[in-house]
């Protein structure tokens, strides 16, 4: 199982407000208890921080803000003590405008490094291309004091790196290795679909008033990727036996088993089809919450889509996206009977599950009174867009902030005193103030609590009496023309029945099995009459889930 630490929110271990190596190290315990074996921490290297951490100065340092190299040395050993791994974000698809490669671009254009990246001049005035960036405006921007443009697809801090140049590759494939010759057990791969550009530049039709088109309009017709990622793979992951979870948005179906196959670029990659249910090509205002049915639909795609194919894995919430149980569970019913069902619906299908730090305690979307109160870049660029589009301030705020990447960035709630025991000192990013409510303190002490029900469902998957089912298993999808209700088998070694009533109505529904045992739900009673010798019916509260083995 697997736990990603965002880790400038995690734990504060130097009282400065700021979480770090050294909060990390004082909660390994923690981590151990609650049954994880993997740790992906999001990027601690040298970095000015336009997106926090996500521009890298310097790949082979520790930015001092989260403590030194002696410190990542002392978790890697404390880590494997405890027979946990230790993974790394792996960011090589931009830089930072800081980093030494980019400033010695800037002084020659047409030099070594300067093809490191993706730099042109304009004879005729006009840009290489009109493609957006991820966080708004041109990808294009001026070398101040220059007649040069360089790309970049995130941040204008962060310029991409130019993959078609073996050096470049070659400088990146050195780091990979340092570090897993340091004791890394490998990486998640970020925004890695990013790297290969359709060459050369070109325009594709606006899609709004900006005169600009998605970058994703781009990367649908891009090809070639593979040339980069299997040489990447070969060259430093597989000599390594390294673990390997790719971010990638865009790839064609057909490319799948190439991505998590047999001989895949990675070992596996996260599943976000759920994610996107509902975005809008025209920025967050025009997005819409899931329904819970497409939650289920989506899930069963994707389930089906690699189940001949490798393993994905799975997710309700990271540090890009809302917090999950603000996301999926209709709004007024969060509670923690629905955090309960949320969580065993998604954690019991096949694939590897991933915990964002706060899922584990059901933390939730935060509360923004003013843009002023929001540090991400992304917020900020689409509370523009719904104003351009003609919204007052008041309503833009209110229809960015469900997807506010802040959400998942507020300190971790440790207990329900001063700064969430975050910190003992004011955190650098206000505290979502339920941490009196929620915490994971007092949820220690509660057995009924979400922190509880998570080790259960941990402790489920790791019974050597059920995790071959669990673990390998196909899902088979049952019931799907009932509304509001996501069920399905794992059909292996032993038949597990999951279903969850997504609503917060009780409901009867017809079994497609005779259940034997139930191994974990959410609610005191479990409730089965028999209709016929052949037939039984289970009567589920609101918000109820069920794991059982089948007859």
């Amino acid at each position: 199982m697997a736990y990603q630490i965002y880790p400038k929110s995690f734990c504060d271990g130097n009282g400065d407000g700021i979480g770090d190596l050294r909060g990390i190290i004082s909660k390994l315990d923690y981590l151990k208890d609650l049954g994880v074996d993997i740790l992906w921490l999001s990027p601690i290297y040298c970095s000015p921080c336009a997106d926090q951490g996500y521009d890298i100065s310097d790949y082979y340092q520790i930015d001092p803000q989260f403590g030194t190299m002696e410190e990542m040395d002392e978790l890697l050993s404390e880590a494997k003590k405890r027979d946990m791994y230790i993974l790394m974000d792996l960011v090589v698809n931009h830089c930072s405008d800081e980093h030494e490669w980019f400033q010695k671009a800037v002084k020659d254009p047409e030099g070594e490094y300067g093809k490191f990246f993706y730099m042109a001049k304009l004879p005729d005035g006009k840009l290489p291309c009109n493609w957006r960036s991820y966080f708004g405006g041109p990808v294009w921007e001026q070398i101040p004091g220059s007649d040069w443009y360089y790309f970049h697809a995130f941040h204008k801090k962060q310029p991409d790196l130019n993959w078609e140049n073996p050096k470049l590759r070659q400088a990146v494939y050195d780091m990979i290795k340092w570090w897993l010759d340091k004791g890394l057990a490998g990486f998640r791969i970020d925004a890695i679909i990013n790297i290969k550009k359709v060459l050369p530049f070109r325009d594709y039709p606006a899609d709004r008033a900006d005169g600009l088109c998605s970058i994703n309009t781009m990367l649908h017709e891009a090809r070639g990727i593979g040339a980069f990622l299997g040489e990447m793979r070969d060259r430093t992951f597989a000599p390594h036996d390294a673990f390997t979870v790719g971010e990638v948005f865009d790839e064609k179906d057909e490319e799948l088993p190439d991505f998590i196959g047999d001989n895949g670029y990675f070992s596996t990659m996260f599943d976000f089809k759920e994610t996107i249910i509902g975005k809008s090509p025209k920025g967050w205002y025009d997005s819409r919450i899931p329904e819970p049915d497409e939650y289920r639909d989506n899930c069963f795609l994707s389930q089906k889509r690699s189940m001949d194919v490798g393993y994905l894995s799975n997710i309700i919430e990271n540090h890009d996206e809302p917090r999950g149980v603000s996301h999926y569970i209709p709004q007024g019913d969060c509670c923690d009977r629905s955090k309960k069902m949320l969580a065993a619906l998604y954690f019991m299908l096949r694939g590897l599950p991933f915990i964002y730090q706060g899922q584990e305690i059901g933390m939730e979307n935060t509360v923004f009174h003013s843009i002023d109160e929001v540090d991400d870049i992304s917020t900020l660029d689409e509370y523009q867009v719904a104003l351009a589009a003609g919204m007052k301030p008041e309503e833009a705020l209110q229809a960015v902030a469900h997807y506010s990447r802040d959400n998942a960035r507020t300190p971790f709630q440790w207990n329900g005193e001063a700064y969430a025991g975050f910190s003992t000192a004011k955190p650098w990013i206000s505290l979502n103030p339920n941490y009196t409510k929620i915490n994971a303190a007092s949820q220690a002490q509660d057995e009924e609590s979400v922190l509880h029900f998570y080790k259960k469902l941990i402790a489920l998957r790791k019974n050597p009496e059920w995790k071959e089912t669990i673990v390998y298993a196909e899902t088979v999808p049952v019931l799907t023309e009932e509304k509001n209700l996501m069920a399905y088998f794992r059909k292996g070694e032993k038949t597990l029945l999951v279903i969850g009533n997504f609503q917060r109505e009780a409901r009867t529904v017809q079994l497609p099995c005779e259940i034997k045992q139930v191994l974990l739900t959410n609610c005191e009673r479990i409730q089965t009459q028999g209709v016929q010798a052949e037939r039984q019916e289970l009567h589920l509260e609101g918000y109820q889930v069920i794991v059982a083995e089948c007859k």
